[in-house]
């Protein structure tokens, strides 16, 4: 029998807890296999098979287990079950006929298969568009009846939290906070009371950026295979001015401030189990293209749980987008151990004062939180300034300056 146990996945970290188990207690695994997901304080990883045998679960899913714990047991001296044949059906067959008949007389609906309802059932809440969420059902094995779709149509304007109670509830419930929840509420906290905290605010005329995504986004996905997004403007944009504005891209350490002649842009990415933080590496030394694509991987694992601690590791400025649910306006928190975060936020059309008239434009406002210990007003100002100038003339990210004032050299 062999022991599986928790290994060691970074210096500060003392427990994990068991997500779940990608395969059964009682069942065969082959050697390397991943058997389970566990979750630290900064990512998930997986936990795999050192041997092929019968797999025995040492610890329930949810549950919080020590570094160096045995999580399974695997029975290496075990015979590997017969794989079953497959075995043709020896029952005749419908008619043709009778197949027909069937798959005309079924009614149609526009209802999730992942929704259990009964025909009728399913008809009525695909013709009154009911969302299903708030049926609650009371069929066999958790199926949506007639009765239960004519309950919900009963009491327009009345919703229950959940499927699972009544109208008039005083239902409690306690989970028990994650990992990744405790450590980002400890972060949270700790970047609010150990940094002078400030944030200045400015908007962007989006017009260009816009014209160009219209005019170049069929070309760029065709020549690059990925969507030209927001992200990738504002990664460029944000490198450059960090490149002019040293402190924002820097950190206190102790009695020093250490300054980084690169940019490692963090992008906070929001998944069903909390907000993770992967880094993009060298941003100045990233095309367009390249900025896109790694968005997209790292967005990819954030969603999936399959994050590094290198990737979620470093990063000398954050940039996070509330604009993707809405919001307008915020004030971002700082990631420590950085000292600046730029939030972006959703784009709508205003009516703007340009050259004396009033026109729409598609603006967004653009906030800068950055710890004053290190970072003056006028430097973060010029650094929120520099950004929303480049935004609104994106050629100046190819060579850094306005090319007019290149070509007349002032």
């Amino acid at each position: 029998m062999i022991d599986i146990k928790v290994p060691v996945v970074g210096e500060s970290i003392s427990e994990v807890t068991l997500l779940k188990w990608t395969k059964p207690e009682g069942s065969w695994v082959e050697r390397d296999e991943v058997i389970a997901e566990l979750e630290s304080e900064k990512a998930t990883f997986e936990i795999n098979a050192e041997q092929s045998g019968i797999l025995k679960h040492a610890a329930k899913e949810g549950d919080t287990i020590q570094i160096g714990d045995v999580v399974a047991h695997i029975d290496e001296k075990a015979e590997k079950p017969a794989v079953a044949s497959e075995t043709k059906q020896e029952t005749k067959e419908p008619s043709s006929n009778t197949s027909k008949k069937e798959v005309s007389e079924a009614p149609v609906a526009a209802v999730s298969n992942d929704i259990k309802a009964t025909p009728v059932a399913a008809a009525i809440i695909a013709d009154k568009k009911v969302n299903p969420d708030s049926i609650k059902p009371s069929g066999a094995g958790g199926k949506i009846v007639k009765d239960d779709v004519l309950q919900a149509l009963s009491q327009p304007g009345k919703i229950n939290f959940t499927t699972s109670q009544d109208l008039f509830s005083r239902n409690v419930r306690r989970e028990r906070m994650s990992n990744l929840r405790k450590t980002i509420s400890r972060r949270l906290v700790e970047s609010k009371n150990t940094t002078a905290m400030l944030t200045t605010f400015n908007e962007a005329d989006m017009s260009r950026i816009l014209e160009i995504r219209s005019k170049y986004k069929d070309k760029f996905k065709e020549s690059h295979g990925v969507n030209l997004g927001f992200m990738s403007f504002f990664a460029k944009a944000c490198a450059l001015a960090l490149s002019e504005w040293p402190a924002v891209n820097a950190y206190i350490d102790g009695d020093e401030l250490v300054y980084h002649d690169y940019a490692d842009i963090s992008i906070a990415v929001s998944t069903p189990r909390g907000l993770t933080v992967p880094v993009m590496r060298n941003v100045e030394s990233l095309s367009m293209a390249e900025v896109e694509k790694k968005v997209v991987e790292l967005a990819a694992k954030a969603r999936d749980n399959k994050l590094t601690m290198e990737e979620l590791s470093g990063g000398t400025f954050t940039i996070t987008n509330g604009g993707v649910f809405g919001s307008l306006m915020s004030t971002p928190i700082i990631n420590l151990p950085q000292s600046a975060i730029l939030g972006m936020h959703k784009i709508q059309e205003r009516p703007m004062a340009v050259n004396g008239q009033v026109v729409i434009r598609p603006m967004m406002y653009l906030a800068l939180s950055y710890d004053h210990r290190i970072i003056d007003g006028r430097e973060s100002v010029g650094f929120l300034v520099r950004v929303k100038e480049l935004l609104e003339n994106p050629e100046q990210l190819l060579i850094g300056k306005d090319p007019v004032k290149t070509l007349l050299e002032v």
